[in-house]
């Protein structure tokens, strides 16, 4: 069994979600306690948000590695970046760290191609909503992402580091949320991708008649499986 090393800390909300759902699915599969082990490097988020304001991905993309070593010193034999924004600096982050690292672009591109949908909506940050990385790994699967309007991305960033991670849950925000959702299926989305590690804080499966994906959910999952194989 593997020893898994999560970089997390962006935000704290999430990375609790990666620890609950690793260790309590594993007891729920197989009935015993014999869950993996797991080391946890949580930033000082607010120094990432600062570099990602500023444009400066090369920055967040050091840190990250630095942290990632970490865990690698620390003997985590393989890693997960609990955000999805981050992911916009996977490559060159996997390419500088001694530990394979799971992606979370690739777990949530196999769920689509399992579920068969083709015109996911993509709700999350800003930084990852505005950005190429989700489009260009969920392109070479044939699949195209639909993008809220600029106003609704922002209400959506707005909620999410203002709200979701500082651990404030509105029924208000939530109303937003799934009628942004709702828009984007009536527009032709066949599912919506939870693409931020805080939003199935508010959203859940069953809140909307098209497939939820819960991103933390789905890399969670795929660390577990990774780490017993």
């Amino acid at each position: 069994m593997k020893r898994i090393g999560i970089f997390g800390g962006t935000s704290p909300e999430s990375t609790v979600t990666y620890y609950q759902r690793i260790t309590r699915e594993y007891t729920r599969r197989y009935g015993n306690h014999g869950y993996p082990e797991i080391l946890i490097f949580s930033v000082t988020f607010q120094q990432y948000i600062d570099w990602m304001t500023a444009g400066d991905w090369k920055a967040l993309a050091a840190g990250t590695i630095d942290g990632l070593r970490t865990l690698s010193a620390g003997g985590a034999e393989l890693g997960l970046i609990a955000t999805n924004t981050f992911h916009k600096v996977f490559d060159e982050v996997a390419a500088s760290v001694p530990i394979p690292l799971i992606s979370i672009l690739d777990v949530v591109t196999e769920r689509l191609n399992e579920l068969g949908c083709r015109r996911p909506a993509l709700l999350g940050t800003g930084f990852t909503m505005s950005g190429s990385f989700y489009p260009q790994r969920l392109s070479r699967d044939g699949i195209k992402p639909i993008s809220p309007t600029l106003a609704e991305q922002d209400a959506i960033n707005q909620v999410i580091f203002h709200e979701l991670n500082c651990g404030l849950l509105t029924s208000a925000s939530k109303e937003a949320l799934v009628g942004i959702s709702n828009r984007l299926v009536a527009e032709g989305a066949d599912a919506v991708i939870l693409g931020c590690t805080e939003l199935p804080l508010l959203v859940k499966e069953g809140d909307l008649p098209v497939p939820v994906l819960d991103t933390t959910t789905l890399h969670a999952d795929a660390a577990l499986e990774a780490a017993l194989s």
